[in-house]
């Protein structure tokens, strides 16, 4: 049986995955990231993300990390382009004290003026450490590139001129117009009774009225494929290629998640790489990645190498590209293909961590998250048809946008 989604009663929606680990994770996901921010404000939900654990109105942000260090947990956050998400690991027995923690920082966070300003400073040294990290920077250009004039493709960190105009009332008003009922879930990993643990999520977030959200997306819609290319400050070149893909919501998400595995995916067999690292040598590093968010998606390649294979390597991408839109898979490669992605989904999933965000990610869109035995029985139901299918719809090198960071001439 899938996962239910439980609504607690103030409409707030509760994910409970039991396990009987020692470890347990609590995390409040938030349906809001980049691209929801005001036009003048680049930066402004990484930097709320950075600055809500610097005290709430009973603890300073001394207090707030030391009260899951202290017990040998740990706190953290992330935000992407649609998505910001708060979430501590700890002991089983210190639920309570992370419920209770996660929420004085949701409902009660301050956001005092002089830990604003001094965490600008480290998100400027954040900013530079990306500026100096070309393989890294190329990620934020091309999605500003592939997104260009919408708010997909502004980058997560924002400028330092945009950070430093950041004032508390803007970091207000954000929260009032994105942290709203339908955006936020409350996701647990954990071994804890599910009803204790509604318990525990009713007198600490279920008592709380919270606002309905009005906030409306504007959808993706004027793609047009560019190319381009950059001097930077680099011993190799950097190449990241790539075009419109399937959203989160597409019945054709997963025999593209599948496929994109066989071409560029963790494993050291794939397409791409033993076409350009494995027979010819010409590349450290060559992945595809497919990001679907809720109403568009992103597929890419990315390569480092030298200057002079730049094309070498990118006639080989094509090339196994266009082998997947002519050639079906055998059923012997299709088993395997399968086997292969099951087993790299179940593995990690043996980090319950990474299962709290990628299923609490689902549950913002979903009343209920699949089982690993369902996701299991999905991916073998796949076809080599459907993989032919999905390749066509996609890899048409006509749409595919390519951003290439070069050497700088000597």
């Amino acid at each position: 049986m899938p996962h239910r989604v439980i609504r607690l009663r103030n409409g707030l929606r509760l994910l409970h995955i039991p396990t009987a680990s020692p470890i347990s994770h609590f995390g409040i996901l938030i349906d809001a990231g980049t691209r929801d921010e005001p036009g003048q404000h680049p930066g402004l939900a990484h930097f709320v993300e950075h600055t809500i654990f610097k005290g709430t109105e009973k603890r300073n942000a001394y207090r707030v990390i030391n009260r899951m260090e202290n017990v040998g947990g740990d706190l953290n956050a992330s935000t992407s382009k649609e998505e910001t998400d708060f979430y501590t690991s700890f002991l089983s027995p210190d639920y309570p004290r992370a419920v209770e923690l996660l929420a004085d920082i949701f409902f009660h966070a301050k956001f005092p003026q002089k830990e604003l300003e001094k965490e600008k400073t480290v998100i400027f040294e954040e900013i530079n450490y990306y500026n100096d990290s070309p393989s890294e920077l190329i990620f934020d250009d091309f999605e500003s590139l592939m997104f260009h004039g919408h708010d997909m493709g502004k980058t997560i960190l924002g400028t330092k001129e945009s950070v430093q105009n950041i004032h508390r009332e803007d970091i207000m008003d954000f929260i009032a117009k994105n942290y709203t009922l339908e955006n936020v879930v409350l996701a647990s990993v954990g071994n804890i009774d599910t009803g204790k643990l509604v318990r525990l999520c009713e007198k600490h977030f279920g008592s709380r009225s919270m606002t309905q959200g009005s906030r409306k997306r504007i959808p993706f819609q004027d793609y047009r494929p560019q190319t381009r290319s950059v001097r930077k400050c680099t011993s190799q070149t950097n190449v990241l290629t790539g075009t419109p893909a399937y959203d989160i919501r597409h019945p054709k998400r997963i025999p593209f998640m599948l496929l994109n595995n066989i071409l560029g995916g963790q494993g050291q067999n794939t397409r791409l790489n033993m076409s350009v690292r494995e027979k010819k040598g010409l590349a450290y590093t060559i992945e595809s990645y497919f990001n679907p968010f809720s109403d568009c998606g992103l597929f890419s390649i990315y390569y480092g190498c030298d200057a002079h294979e730049r094309e070498h390597c990118l006639n080989l991408v094509h090339k196994e590209l266009e082998k997947l839109k002519r050639q079906k898979l055998g059923s012997l490669q299709l088993y395997y293909a399968k086997k292969q992605y099951i087993g790299q989904l179940a593995l990690a999933q043996e980090s319950k961590l990474n299962e709290l965000l990628a299923a609490g990610h689902i549950a913002l869109f979903y009343d209920e998250v699949s089982t690993m035995d369902e996701d299991i029985s999905t991916i073998e139901s796949i076809t080599a048809e459907q993989l032919c299918e999905t390749a066509n719809e996609i890899f048409d090198l006509s749409h595919f946008t390519t951003l290439v960071f070069d050497p700088e001439e000597e």
